[in-house]
């Protein structure tokens, strides 16, 4: 069968690309003969010649932008908006061919007047819907899952607006209008954010990366499983609404809420410290010294709170506010108890689900029941942690974080390879991932036990700012591979990379997982590798590049930069050596193979 594909997004980049390749795999698998026509910004655009469209038995238009159809007049035409091709492009083809009807010229001109509200739903796409994203770091994900949502929302028709709680905080925050209009709520969330301003709303739980990579499903799945929060629904709204946060992911979800709150911490503690040598390795032991007060504000009380604050916003995420104070003397209690980080995790979640018991099964009479946040909970839950940590979890958990710290002090050169390898592989398997998260978070913990620790965070880093620095190496090593928009990534990953935000090597792992993972997991374990072998010490666990223009931040600079650089180019030279492309040449439908 000859059939057209013509594919075109509001911003005619990246989506118009990524559609298009989608749909012309697909017609291949099925033996169709396809003509490409995308509408992109980058590219003049060149109608399809007469010849073409005379032999076209079927024309499948996914576009969310105007797209003159007063061409197919005559033909068999299914249209749609374009966020519905991308998650499953066979399944869109299968139902293009079977919904196609023949176009009539009244529909064409409605449809180019329309733009891109075309396709929209007659009486469900009039929905307005809200929605959060927040990821741990909130740098990457937070911004791009609601860049996915916004796109798919306009795609299929339902005015959507998305707040980003990042780094920075809450940006283009919703407003009380907007809360009380929106039929629908969605928390795109790795970690736990505040829900009481949407009481009364139809909330559905996700996290970014589902709502990163199947915006439209989620959307949908929103609109049909959202549940009402507050009251008698409120906690399986929160748990079990759906998606990827909620269920087996809460335990999860309330780690990364913890490390996400610690993180600001130890970045201002580490540089800190590191600011401190820069008056001479032995400065800060000269009381009322400059070098003695920044060692006194990084490492006697930044460090020092690391593993508090920790403990205190996992347990705020499990029982909300209720959960704070347990959760803090616990973790106080296990920095004094030598327990770490790992003792802070647990008690994290002894104080959070203690609290959170409390609060739902204790009944009091009405005339006390105001006492059960500020003064019941806090000392039950804060006695049961304190007690559980003194005589259960704290010895042996310390004894752990003892032989932790031992073997980080102590380990040869083969050990210290091994383990850069097994850190630098996880950081490149999932970029921002469970792994990816996994990996980080160990790191960032061990920053708090002290000798050795840095190592492992130098490490954790340098491995992940190889992917998209690779990515970005790889699409200028073989431009012929590489389309346009590609080459546009590439650049944008390159500088993404360079400031430690993995994600940016998403787009090319998600088209092509099964060569970009394995290469990135080879040069992130050399990174890992050589990272540890070098015995660079690194004090604050991000910034990428940017962290080794503040003096002492970073131990034996140059040895770091070659750890970087050569994991980055294996990617870039492993990735250019067996991606198999295609050149789309401006104007024309056809295809050059590459490889």
């Amino acid at each position: 069968m000859n059939v057209i594909l013509v594919t075109a997004c509001p911003s005619g980049v990246a989506t118009t690309f990524l559609a298009a390749r989608a749909l012309e795999r697909a017609a291949a698998r099925r033996g169709w003969k396809a003509s490409v026509e995308m509408h992109s910004q980058l590219e003049p655009f060149v109608p399809l010649d007469s010849a073409t469209l005379a032999a076209a038995e079927l024309v499948v238009v996914a576009a969310s932008a105007p797209v003159d159809l007063a061409r197919f007049v005559g033909k068999r035409v299914h249209q749609a908006p374009i966020s519905e091709a991308l998650p499953e492009p066979d399944a869109f083809l299968t139902r293009a061919q079977k919904e196609a009807t023949t176009l009539t010229a009244a529909a064409a001109t409605g449809d180019t007047e329309a733009g891109p509200a075309a396709p929209q739903p007659s009486a469900p796409g009039k929905q307005k819907i809200v929605a959060v994203t927040a990821c741990p770091t909130g740098v990457a994900h937070t911004f791009m899952a609601a860049e996915a949502l916004s796109q798919a929302g306009r795609g299929l028709g339902y005015p959507i607006r998305v707040e980003t709680q990042g780094s920075v905080g809450a940006q283009d925050a919703l407003t009380e209008e907007e809360i009380r209009e929106a039929e629908v709520v969605i928390l795109a969330c790795d970690i736990e954010v505040d829900p009481s301003r949407f009481a009364g709303k139809r909330v559905f739980r996700t996290s970014t990366g589902a709502a990163l990579k199947h915006a439209g499903q989620t959307i949908h799945d929103a609109l049909e499983k959202a549940q009402v929060h507050g009251g008698k629904a409120e906690g399986q709204a929160a748990r079990s609404g759906g998606g990827e946060a909620g269920g087996q992911r809460g335990p999860y979800r309330h780690l990364l809420t913890g490390v996400s709150f610690m993180l600001p911490m130890v970045v201002a503690g580490g540089l800190l410290i590191a600011l401190s040598f820069v008056f001479g390795i032995d400065a800060a032991q000269e009381k009322g010294s400059l070098a003695a007060a920044l060692m006194q504000i990084g490492g006697g009380a930044a460090f020092k709170l690391m593993v508090p604050l920790l403990a205190g916003y996992i347990a705020y995420s499990i029982a909300d506010r209720p959960g704070i104070a347990p959760g803090m003397i616990g973790g106080y209690l296990a920095s004094e108890l030598g327990a770490g980080f790992l003792g802070g995790i647990a008690a994290g979640f002894i104080a959070g689900y203690s609290a959170q018991a409390l609060s739902r099964r204790v009944k009091l009479p009405a005339s006390v029941e105001s006492l059960k946040p500020i003064l019941i909970i806090p000392l039950v839950a804060s006695l049961i942690t304190g007690v559980v940590m003194i005589y259960v979890i704290g010895t042996p958990v310390a004894a752990i974080m003892s032989a932790v710290t031992t073997f980080l002090t102590n380990m040869n050169s083969g050990n210290a390879i091994l383990l850069g390898v097994l850190l630098g592989a996880m950081m490149c398997f999932d970029l921002g991932g469970p792994v990816n998260k996994a990996a980080y978070t160990f790191g960032v913990g061990l920053l708090s036990t002290g000798a050795g620790a840095q190592g492992p965070m130098a490490a954790i880093m340098a491995a992940g700012m190889v992917p998209p620095i690779g990515m970005g190496i790889a699409s200028l090593m073989a431009r012929a591979k590489f389309s346009e928009p590609e080459r546009e990534a590439g650049k944008a990953s390159l500088v993404l990379g360079l400031c430690f935000i993995s994600e940016g090597a998403i787009p090319f792992m998600a088209k092509d997982p099964l060569r970009v993972i394995p290469i990135s997991m080879m040069g992130g374990a050399l990174t890992g590798a050589m990272s540890m072998y070098f015995d660079v010490h690194l004090m604050a666990p991000h910034g990428g590049l940017f962290v080794l223009l503040i003096p002492n931040a970073v131990s034996h600079v140059l040895l770091y930069l070659l750890s970087i650089t050569a994991g980055s180019l294996f990617v870039g030279a492993g990735y250019a050596l067996v991606k198999t492309g295609r050149v789309e040449l401006p104007g024309t439908t056809a295809a050059v193979s590459q490889g």
